[in-house]
């Protein structure tokens, strides 16, 4: 379904906007099992789609590139599970509802396609239903569904710490011509996790006396060398994106989307042309990053 079409067919829509891990640094290991992460995330001009119609009885229908893909994965997993929490939270208020995703971001990727969208169901259905909740109601409920979830219903540039719940916007964060790359090879987080060497490493610390592009670049992202073990194709793609101009690569999250930073969406277009030319069965994407002040 195109995106026309979605706005037509559904009087309540929502962006699911990919979520870049500009920076990812592993900074320790809590009790129970969960990382603690110093993030810099920013969210793309792309992604997902969801509308919100009125219904006799729920529903639930998906469309897009990888529509298919997550049919066939057991689908609709955080939509669904995100509906029926903020149903459990509003009550009586909360009508029966077809949900319908245009699935346009790879699965299992690392740029928060699942996590956006159960965001974005909050976001829509609230709407659609007409009710509001307090911002901890929310942010607590966001985190019952993943670590991700509270970061992508902000959708904003920002600082996540902790296992992703402690949010610090960051205004000043300017948008970024980018290329986003993957060789649809789904990477495991656990497994990444699990092969990470060093779980205590430096906490991030920004230096933006040379601009934003030097400080991101003098961060790290702590899961690629791992993610490269699993899909050496990581490396490849990297490469790729620095071959056809972008100022600076890296992988996003725990894989296996990278990104390419460009000096203007002129060459980020061009460059994701010429990608897309040399290897079509795999994902790249021009986009502009949402700035800070958005």
């Amino acid at each position: 379904m195109p995106e026309e079409g979605l706005a037509d067919a559904f009087g309540v829509t929502e962006e699911a906007r990919a979520k870049i891990n500009l920076a990812l640094h592993v900074t320790g290991q809590r009790p129970d099992g969960y990382h603690l992460l110093d993030m810099l995330v920013t969210f793309a001009d792309c992604g997902d789609r969801l509308g919100f119609l009125p219904a006799q009885a729920d529903a639930f229908t998906l469309s897009g590139r990888f529509g298919e893909t997550l049919a066939g994965d057991g689908g609709a997993n955080l939509v669904l599970r995100a509906r029926d929490l903020l149903r459990e939270a509003v009550g009586a208020l909360a009508f029966p509802v077809h949900i319908h995703l245009q699935k346009n971001l790879p699965i299992a990727s690392g740029i928060g396609g699942g996590s956006a969208d159960a965001a974005a169901t909050l976001r829509g259905l609230m709407r659609l239903w007409g009710t509001r909740l307090p911002v901890e109601t929310l942010a607590a409920l966001a985190l019952k569904l993943g670590a991700d979830v509270p970061m992508c219903l902000e959708s904003r540039p920002l600082i996540a710490r902790g296992i992703g719940e402690d949010i610090e916007p960051i205004p000043d964060l300017p948008a970024f011509a980018m290329v986003l790359a993957n060789p649809l090879k789904g990477v495991s987080t656990p497994e990444v996790f699990q092969r990470l060497t060093t779980k205590n490493n430096p906490a991030l610390k920004l230096t933006r006396t040379a601009g934003w592009l030097a400080a991101i670049a003098d961060a790290r992202n702590d899961l690629e060398p791992p993610a490269r073990e699993l899909v050496p194709e990581i490396a490849e793609i990297s490469a790729m994106l620095q071959a056809r101009g972008a100022l600076m690569a890296r992988m996003s999250g725990s894989g296996a989307t990278c990104f390419g930073i460009f000096a203007t969406m002129a060459e980020a277009k061009d460059a994701a042309a010429g990608l897309h030319s040399e290897r079509p069965d795999w994902y790249f994407q021009a986009t502009e990053t949402i700035p800070g002040g958005a």
